[in-house]
């Protein structure tokens, strides 16, 4: 359900991504701030999509099943592990995607939208391979 998260609420950002793209290329011809604006509108998509289907998947997790109430200290752990696996495929992707943005937006020869869809693409499956090895090094769904 983990990678289901990510391809639904990555999905929603790839799309929004290429349309924010076109819009902004006909808006300023800046390649560079282009990538580095359509990188932070994809994040404003993909972000609290995939917290919201993170939640509703898990959120049993985080109850105790004796007494009804929040396990903080699940809610609180979980957190930590999300963060320390998000941080490092986060920063690859990030970085990959706006030099890739960058580099197709300078060469030129096809359309802003589908700069954003292969640079998307490149660097979705680099982070997907990142995320998941890193959610099983944090031990996310089981216990050490």
């Amino acid at each position: 359900m983990f990678n289901k998260n990510l391809l639904i609420s990555g999905i929603f950002a790839f799309f929004a991504g290429a349309i924010f793209t076109q819009f902004y290329s006909e808006l300023s011809s800046d390649s560079l701030s282009n990538s580095i604006v359509t990188l932070i509108f994809e994040y404003c998509i993909y972000i609290p999509i995939f917290s919201y289907l993170f939640y509703l998947d898990n959120k049993i997790r985080y109850y105790h099943l004796e007494t009804g109430k929040k396990n903080y200290n699940r809610i609180r752990t979980d957190i930590k592990k999300l963060i320390t696996a998000f941080a490092i495929s986060e920063t690859i992707y990030s970085v990959s995607k706006v030099v890739l943005h960058y580099q197709l937006l300078i060469l030129g020869f096809i359309e802003p939208y589908q700069t954003s869809m292969i640079a998307s693409t490149i660097a979705w499956i680099i982070f997907l391979l990142i995320i998941n090895l890193s959610v099983k090094a944090v031990h996310l769904f089981k216990s050490k």
